[in-house]
């Protein structure tokens, strides 16, 4: 059974910084894709970075170079950086995760950003970004 533990997020001024954290419990997949995806208030499901088993990451337009995803191998654990973040940022952040060899631009993985190319996500984690 695979689970995937999420902690982080919050409310936090525009401008400002949050970070992530997803932890895979029962994923045991030597070669794998996991990645963060945003469900917004307008009901708008995003992918926004992923990342393979290898390191290769990749990002949405919208958090280049504002977001760091990042994995720690060991402790299976996924996290997300956010800084400088907007309004538009106000979101449920889910952690995801599909297991496939290929890299990140394998067909399991398709680039990481489509949210239904995964096989298993976390609960979700509110970040809302207001003055």
């Amino acid at each position: 059974h695979v689970d995937l533990i999420q902690s982080g997020g919050g409310s936090v001024q525009p401008g400002g910084s949050l970070r992530l954290s997803c932890t895979a419990s029962g994923f045991t997949a030597a070669d794998y894709c996991m990645g963060w995806y945003r469900l917004t208030p307008k009901n708008v499901r995003e992918g926004i970075a992923a990342i393979d088993n290898g390191g290769t990451t990749n990002y949405a337009d919208s958090v280049k170079g504002r977001f760091t995803i990042s994995q720690d191998n060991a402790k299976k654990g996924l996290y997300l950086q956010m800084d400088n973040l907007t309004p538009d940022d106000t979101a449920t952040y889910f952690c995801a995760a599909v297991a496939g060899g290929g890299g990140l631009y394998s067909a399991y993985c398709n680039g990481g950003l489509y949210p239904h190319d995964y096989s298993y996500s976390g609960h979700g984690t509110q970040v809302i970004v207001s003055s």
